[in-house]
């Protein structure tokens, strides 16, 4: 039996999470001297089932990600990262039986790590990607739930490098979100919304400016 939780029951936990990771994050560098990534990009992609509407197909929409990565560099020559990135995104205004679309604000926290194949951290090159971790989302109307999730990403990109302490980095990125939702997700009093899905699955084009102290730059540096 489903039962109708506030979406601040949920919402404010997962803030003060981002919170003490972004505190961690803060400690981190100061004692790690890591690398800050900050990303513009595109996503797209994320479907449900209506069953309110004889199981019609209902589509996220497209648009603008913002993201932001910190990467420190492990014995072996490795990056671990703490990954955030987030979406203002809508579902159709049908599932309410709404004019307008209903917005629904996607946040993905990964940790994971990033592995050179073509140069190192230090240089240009080409590089995967990854992580696991959570996501996110939340609707904007009142009386529905928001719905946090285990989800995972894949990705590959290029770093060129700008300076010793600056460089760009572009990067696509595929994002799996496990949802085992059978009828109840963003359930509202009620359960007046009846969506359903096993898995939601997006992908992000990103370019980002990676910045690093003077420091950290010249003790990574293969020439010193």
């Amino acid at each position: 039996m489903s039962h109708w939780v506030p979406a601040q029951a949920f919402h404010r936990p997962f803030v003060r999470l981002a919170i003490a990771a972004l505190l961690a994050l803060a400690a981190s560098a100061a004692a790690a001297q890591g690398v800050l990534t900050l990303y513009g990009g595109a996503r797209a992609g994320g479907e449900f089932i209506d069953q309110n509407a004889g199981d019609a197909v209902i589509k996220l929409d497209s648009g603008a990600a913002a993201s932001l990565s910190f990467d420190w560099i492990l014995s072996d020559g490795r990056q671990a990262q703490v990954f955030y990135s987030f979406q203002r995104s809508a579902l159709p205004g049908s599932v309410l039986n709404q004019t307008g679309d209903v917005s629904v604000n996607i946040s993905y926290l990964h940790l994971g790590g990033r592995v050179f194949f073509d140069g190192s951290h230090a240089t240009s090159g080409g590089y995967v990607v990854g992580g696991l971790g959570i996501t996110h989302l939340s609707p904007g109307f009142d009386g529905l739930s928001s719905e946090v999730r285990p989800s995972a990403n894949l990705g590959l990109g290029y770093q060129w490098m700008l300076s010793r302490q600056v460089a760009l980095r572009s990067e696509l990125r595929g994002y799996l979100t496990l949802l085992n939702s059978s009828g109840g997700f963003f359930c509202s009093g009620g359960c007046v919304v009846a969506i359903r899905g096993d898995t939601m699955s997006q992908v992000e084009g990103m370019l980002g400016c990676r910045s690093v102290s003077d420091w950290q730059s010249r003790k990574s540096d293969p020439e010193e």
